[in-house]
């Protein structure tokens, strides 16, 4: 369906104008001289311009335009100028009452900024000592003022600030702003107080803080700003309690200081200040940690390996970090000659490497730093071969094809290289691999069985051999079955435009147990077709196909049909229907009565012409009273002109209106 739609002109001359800028002949245009002379009193509602608005139903097409302007300037100092921050919010502020922030201009660029005006969107916003403007800001330098926000309502308030300068129309920066204004008759939560971990520090670190309030905070979450006195101790701009929470904690981070000194931190909410102290004291004297201990992950170890060991200081380590000297007193056992335990860290791993020994024997590790010693003793074993345990399967049964997770296990771990076992199976239909490696150190490792559909029920023993050790499994092994399955029975395709296709989709599925093979599908009824797969098709268990459906109506009316699909796994039938339906088109007309008239208007008459022609057919056979009209005898493939003209009390009418083509697809 297709609509136009457009105001009236208020003079004949607009409209004899506007006709002829829409293409009427000027014999049309001194039709409509004669015309406003024979019916002058009529004259004041003889000239409009017709809005139509068509749409087709079944086709829609969009029209439009948006006409956009702008202008914008630039100057070299445009980007010189930095506000920081570059928004502020607020947070909830009570209706009536006023919140504060701190706002500062940098001249970063290469010449100085004159500073002629701050221009506010939004009237909630305000800021002190506007009228000291203009201020020349020199290179380096920085203008700092403070931004107030004064809600007049409780509602949600945004705005901007934009910086002009003497140089450019356009704003130099501009700081977005937002607030919230609370209800005065809502409990509204205050600052209550700003508290860190340690009222100490020395060195470089961190300290955990919290700012809290008196009451939790409104859905919007609260904004509280944050300072510091000192650049030793960093702090962020400011921090937002959540929404219902009455905290929320940040990080002060504190550089070492060559001196000791007071740092005043500062939490700020409409107008609420608290502050904590922290003391900073200088690092004078260097504490150097002390070596702690020396482990390792295994006290013992049966032939070779490695052990996983660390090393372990009472403190952090300096910047520089420690180094630890290591030995061994037995040659079975190797270690780096040394360590170092990273700046900041307090411990280090390292790798111990043990050879096989033909005898019991134990290696003493040892770790120095500072003049500090620790030791850990370390038991080497010989290596004893350890013996198949165990050959275990997921599952004891089989039907048709698929697989099973098996597993050999032996008695102890195996040695460094590994312990391979040889696998086999007493069935064809059961596929295991020759042999599997049971890793150093591990004490199983896992294979698949894999397993082919049989015809009748039968058995299959696994068998596994290492080092003279026998271990097997019995597989019961089932016949398996074929299934085809399909997701609908019957698809029905609805009503469908003659000559164009609609698809549906349609899922095959092997549900049984052994493939299925799907032979041929076959077709009855009028206009339907299939694609998507080509025949045969074999489908493994639990596998899916996509198979596309179409009915393309060449001939109106309801159509039946069946799609019979053949497999092994049985014959699925899906019943299939679509009715086939003629394309039908309407334009819908309408427009706006004249904005004034000295008679009397009682109704409107609409002419309809093939685009182009020269002839209009009067479409109504009655006066239209409303401003719209529908014309439902438009035909697909054609063009149609329209015009209105306006009809009086004497049934007289008015000069037609412009004229509006419509395409009909």
């Amino acid at each position: 369906m297709y609509e136009f739609k457009a105001p009236f002109l208020e003079s004949r001359l607009l409209a004899l104008h506007n006709a002829s800028l829409n293409g009427v002949s000027s014999e049309a245009a001194r039709n409509l001289v004669r015309n406003d002379a024979r019916f002058n009193s009529f004259s004041t509602h003889t000239g409009f311009l017709l809005a139509i608005f068509a749409c087709c139903i079944l086709a829609l097409s969009g029209c439009g335009g948006v006409v956009t302007r702008g202008a914008s300037a630039s100057s070299s100092l445009t980007d010189s100028l930095v506000a920081s921050p570059d928004s502020v919010d607020f947070g909830a502020v009570k209706v009536g009452n006023s919140a504060n922030a701190q706002v500062t201009l940098s001249n970063d660029g290469s010449e100085q900024v004159n500073v002629s005006g701050l221009q506010f969107s939004n009237a909630s916003f305000s800021i002190d000592g506007a009228a000291k403007l203009p201020i020349i800001v020199a290179v380096g330098e920085s203008l700092t003022f403070k931004v107030h926000f004064k809600p007049k309502a409780s509602t949600d308030t945004i705005g901007e600030l934009s910086v002009m300068t003497s140089t450019s129309a356009s704003p130099a920066t501009k700081i977005k702003l937002h607030g919230k204004g609370a209800d005065s008759g809502t409990p509204f939560p205050t600052l209550s107080a700003l508290s860190c971990a340690s009222a100490s520090m020395t060195g470089a670190g961190s300290d955990t803080c919290t700012v809290t309030l008196s009451a939790a905070a409104p859905s919007g979450g609260m904004s509280v700003n944050l300072s510091s006195s000192s650049g030793a101790v960093k702090v962020p701009s400011s921090v937002t309690v959540p929404a219902n929470a009455t905290s929320v904690g940040f990080t002060a981070t504190v550089s070492a200081v060559s001196s000791s000194q007071s740092v005043a931190l500062m939490a700020t909410l409409n107008g609420v200040a608290k502050t904590f102290s922290l003391q900073l004291n200088a690092s004078s004297v260097a504490i150097v940690p002390t070596l702690s201990t020396l482990s390792c992950a295994s006290s013992s170890m049966n032939g070779a390996g490695s052990d996983a060991c660390t090393v372990t200081l009472s403190a952090a380590a300096p910047s520089g970090g420690i180094s630890v000297t290591l030995s061994t007193s037995n040659g079975a056992v190797k270690v780096p000659s040394s360590v170092t335990v990273p700046g900041n860290a307090t411990s280090v791993g390292f790798t111990a490497t043990v050879s096989a020994v033909k005898t019991t024997q134990s290696a003493t590790l040892t770790a120095k730093a500072n003049g500090v010693t620790k030791s850990f003793t370390l038991q080497l074993n010989p290596a004893i071969a350890p013996v198949l345990s165990t050959l275990s399967c997921a599952s004891a049964s089989m039907a048709g094809n698929g697989s099973d997770a098996c597993t050999v296990t032996l008695s102890a771990a195996a040695l460094s290289g590994g312990m391979s076992v040889t696998l086999s199976s007493s069935n064809g239909a059961v596929r295991v691999p020759s042999s599997v490696t049971v890793p150093g150190n591990a004490t199983s490792v896992g294979f698949t069985a894999a397993v082919s559909a049989v015809k009748t029920t039968q058995s299959a023993t696994l068998t596994a051999k290492a080092n003279g050790v026998t271990k097997s499994f019995a597989l019961k092994l089932y016949a398996g079955t074929a299934t085809l399955s399909v997701n609908s029975t019957s698809i029905g395709f609805g009503n469908v435009e003659l000559n164009t296709t609609a698809s549906q989709p349609l899922t095959l599925k092997s549900t049984g147990t052994a493939p299925v093979t799907i032979s041929a599908a076959t077709l009855t009824g009028t206009g339907f077709t299939i694609s998507g797969v080509s025949f045969p098709l074999v489908l493994n268990p639990s596998q899916t196909a996509a198979l596309n459906v179409q009915f393309a109506p060449s001939a109106k009316g309801l159509v039946t049909g069946r799609l019979t699909i053949s497999s092994t796994g049985g014959t699925a039938v899906i019943s299939l229907s679509g009715t086939g339906e003629v394309a039908s088109h309407e334009v819908d007309l309408s427009w706006d009565a004249p904005g004034s008239s000295s008679v009397s208007i009682v109704g409107y008459n609409v002419y309809r012409s093939a685009a182009a022609a020269s002839s209009y057919q009067r479409m109504n056979s009655a006066a239209v009273t409303p401003t719209q009209y529908a014309d439902k005898t438009v035909q697909s493939g054609k063009s149609y002109d329209y015009v209105v003209k306006s009809l009086d009390s004497a049934g007289v009418e008015s000069a037609p209106s412009n004229v509006t083509r419509v395409v009909i697809p």
